[in-house]
C-alpha cells in the first residue's frame, strides 16, 4: 500500500496528495524538488509546480501514469492528450538520465502518439493545434507545434473528411477514454461538408487560431510546396478572410498582432496571389496603429509598391497622420514610388507608363493643399523616370494649379519646379497657355517656346519628300505676305534643295515682355497653318497632273507655289 506523504500545489489550482516515492521514480523535477525540501520539519512534504502545462487535469493523468507504471488503462495517451502530455513530461523531467532503466517513459509514448498524427481525424488535429498554443513555449521545445502543423497542412492538401468521421485514433484501447484530457470539444466542432471539394474548405475552422498560430500555418503551407493547399492564391484569401473575420471588434493591441502576422505571412508569397485592393485596405486598418512594427511597414510598402500599376487614386489618397497639417500623406506615396521602381519596374514600359498616369492624377489632387512644401511637390512630380510620361499636359495642369495655391513662391523656387517639366512634351494648346500665364516666370516660357520652335521644326522636316521649297511668310501682326517664291531653275528638276522646307523664324528678339512672347507664339501658330495650306495646294496640283497624264495630255510643270 503506497503512503501519502507529498503534497504537490499545481498552479495553485489544485493540491494532489501523493506518494513521493511513486513520482519521484519517474519524474526528475519532483526526485530534485523533493530532495531540496527534505530538512523541511513539514510532514508531509510539500512542493508547488508553478506554471505547469495543462494544470491540474494534466497533473492527474501524469500521476495516474506513475501510479499505474505506465501500463494499463491509467496511462492512456490519446490524441486528445498527447500534446499535453508531451509538455508536461518535458516539464517534469520525465526523461533524465538518472531515472531508472527499466521504468517505462511518457517521452517515448508521446512522441509515438506525434508521429501518428497526420493519420489523425481533422478535428482531432485542429484541437492539438488549439492545445499547442495554450502550451507554448513548451510545446516549441518539445516539437509538439511543428508535429500538429505539419499534420494540419497534410490534411488542407486533400478533400475533406466525411462529416461523420470525427473518432480520433488512439495508441491504446478504447477504455482509456475516461482518462484524456478535457479539451473545448464544442469549439472545434467542425464545419465541413461531406461533399465540398473546395480548396477553402478549412478556412472556418482555422479562424479561430492566434495570430502567431495563422502566420506559422501559412509559412507551413507555403513550405509544402506542390499544388492543392500551397496554392499561393488560396493562401492569400484565408488571410483576407481571416483578418475580416477577427479584426472587427477587436482591441488594438490584438488588431496589431493580427495585421502583423498576415503582413508577414503575404509577404512569402507570389506578388500575383495577393490583391491590390487587400493590401491597401490592410493599409487603411493599420493607419490609426502608430505602434505598428517597423518591419511590418517596410513589408507591407514593399509589397504595395510592387503591385502600384494596379492601384487606384482612391488607394493613394491615404490621409496624412494627425498633426501634420496636410490633407494627404504624399511622404507614404513616394515610398510606394521607390519600392515600384526597386521592383524593376523601370524596365516594363506598359507599367511605368500605368503609374506615371496615376501619379498625374494624384498630383492634380494634392496641388490645391496649402500645406505641400514645394521641396515635396518637386520630389513627387520627379519621382519617375522620363519613359514614364509621353505628354507632360497634365503634370503642367498640376503644377498650375499649385502655383495658383501657393502665390507666395519666389521665381527662383518655381524655376525648380518648373525644372520637372519637360517643355518637348507639351502640347502646342498647353504652350501656349504657359506662354499666357502669368503665374509662370517669364524663364519657363522662354524655355517652353524654345523648345516648340525645335519640335515644330523636326516635325516639317519629319517627311521632306512630300514638300516643295516653300518661304514662310511673316506673322499676321506685320499685316502683309511677303514673297518668298524667286525663280529658280533647278526646281522640278531636281535641286540640291528640292525636297526640303526651310522653315524661316528670322532674328527672334526674345524680351522678357509677356507682350512679345505671346505675339511670337502666335506667328509660329500662324505658320504651322500656312504650311499645312502649302501641302494642301501641292498634293491637289500633284492629282490634277497625273489625272492629265492619264488622259494622254502633254505633262506640263508644276507651278510654283506662294505662300
Amino acid at each position: 500500500m503506497s503512503r501519502v506523504d507529498l503534497e504537490v500545489d499545481v498552479n495553485g489550482e489544485e493540491l494532489f496528495v501523493v506518494d513521493k516515492d511513486i513520482l519521484s521514480r519517474l519524474c526528475g523535477r519532483i526526485r530534485s524538488l523533493v530532495v531540496a525540501g527534505a530538512a523541511s520539519a513539514r510532514r508531509p512534504t510539500r512542493v508547488a509546480l508553478h506554471g505547469f502545462p495543462g494544470g491540474a487535469e494534466a497533473f492527474e493523468l501524469v500521476a495516474r501514469f506513475c501510479y499505474g507504471g505506465g501500463g494499463g488503462c491509467g496511462g492512456a495517451v490519446t490524441a486528445a492528450n498527447a500534446c499535453v502530455l508531451r509538455c508536461a513530461a518535458e516539464f517534469l523531467d520525465m526523461a533524465a538520465a538518472d531515472a531508472p532503466e527499466a521504468a517505462p517513459s511518457l517521452v517515448s509514448m508521446t512522441e509515438k502518439a506525434l508521429e501518428e498524427m497526420p493519420q489523425w481525424p481533422w478535428h482531432a488535429v485542429v484541437d492539438a493545434v488549439k492545445q499547442c498554443q495554450r502550451l507554448l513555449p513548451l510545446s516549441d521545445t518539445t516539437g509538439a507545434f511543428d508535429a500538429a502543423v505539419a499534420a494540419l497542412v497534410s490534411h488542407m492538401a486533400v478533400p475533406p473528411p466525411p462529416a461523420g468521421d470525427t473518432t480520433p485514433t488512439t495508441t491504446s484501447s478504447p477504455e482509456s477514454s475516461a482518462f484524456r484530457f478535457s479539451c473545448d470539444t464544442k469549439s472545434s466542432s467542425l464545419s465541413l461538408r461531406g461533399s465540398c471539394i473546395s480548396r477553402t474548405w478549412w478556412f472556418e475552422d482555422l479562424v479561430v487560431l492566434s495570430p502567431a498560430t495563422v502566420e506559422r500555418v501559412a509559412a507551413a503551407l507555403v513550405a509544402r510546396g506542390g499544388a492543392g493547399a500551397a496554392d499561393h492564391g488560396v493562401v492569400a484569401r484565408f488571410l483576407f478572410y481571416y483578418l475580416k473575420c477577427r479584426i472587427a471588434g477587436a482591441g488594438a493591441e490584438e488588431k496589431k498582432a493580427m495585421l502583423e502576422a498576415a503582413v508577414a505571412a503575404m509577404s512569402l508569397l507570389d506578388r500575383s496571389a495577393v490583391s491590390c485592393k487587400g493590401l491597401f485596405g490592410i493599409l487603411r486598418i493599420a493607419a490609426p496603429l502608430k505602434q505598428l512594427a517597423g518591419a511590418c511597414q517596410e513589408r507591407l510598402v514593399a509589397m504595395i509598391g510592387r503591385k502600384l500599376d494596379h492601384a487606384t487614386l482612391d488607394n493613394l489618397l491615404v490621409p496624412a497622420p494627425a498633426g501634420t497639417g496636410s490633407l494627404y500623406d504624399v511622404g507614404l506615396v513616394l515610398r510606394f514610388l521607390g519600392a515600384f521602381l526597386r521592383g524593376g519596374a523601370a524596365g516594363e514600359p506598359a507599367k511605368l507608363k500605368k503609374v506615371g498616369r496615376l501619379v498625374d492624377l494624384y498630383l492634380a489632387e494634392v496641388a490645391p493643399d496649402p500645406s505641400l512644401r514645394p521641396a515635396k511637390f518637386l520630389e513627387l512630380a520627379t519621382a519617375l523616370p522620363a519613359p514614364a510620361r509621353d505628354c507632360h499636359d497634365a503634370l503642367y495642369r498640376a503644377i498650375d494649379v499649385y502655383f495658383q495655391v501657393h502665390g507666395r513662391l519666389t521665381d527662383e523656387e518655381k524655376m525648380k519646379i518648373c525644372r520637372g517639366l519637360s517643355y518637348e512634351k507639351l502640347s502646342p494648346e498647353c504652350c501656349k497657355h504657359l506662354a499666357r500665364n502669368g503665374g509662370f516666370p517669364t524663364r519657363a516660357a522662354v524655355q517652353a517656346l524654345a523648345s516648340q520652335h525645335t519640335v515644330l521644326k523636326s516635325l516639317v522636316l519629319r517627311d521632306p519628300a512630300q514638300l516643295k521649297p516653300v518661304a514662310p511668310s511673316p506673322p499676321p501682326s506685320t499685316g502683309k505676305r511677303r514673297e518668298a517664291c524667286r525663280h529658280d531653275d533647278g526646281v522640278g528638276a531636281g535641286g540640291e534643295n528640292d525636297g526640303q522646307v526651310i522653315l524661316y523664324a528670322g532674328r527672334l528678339d526674345l524680351t522678357l515682355e509677356n507682350q512679345n512672347l505671346r505675339s511670337l507664339l502666335d506667328g509660329m501658330h500662324w505658320r504651322v497653318i500656312e504650311l499645312e495650306k502649302v501641302c494642301s495646294r501641292m498634293k491637289t496640283q500633284m492629282t490634277k497632273m497625273k489625272a492629265r497624264r492619264g488622259a494622254g495630255r502633254t505633262a506640263r510643270s508644276l507651278p510654283r507655289m506662294c505662300s
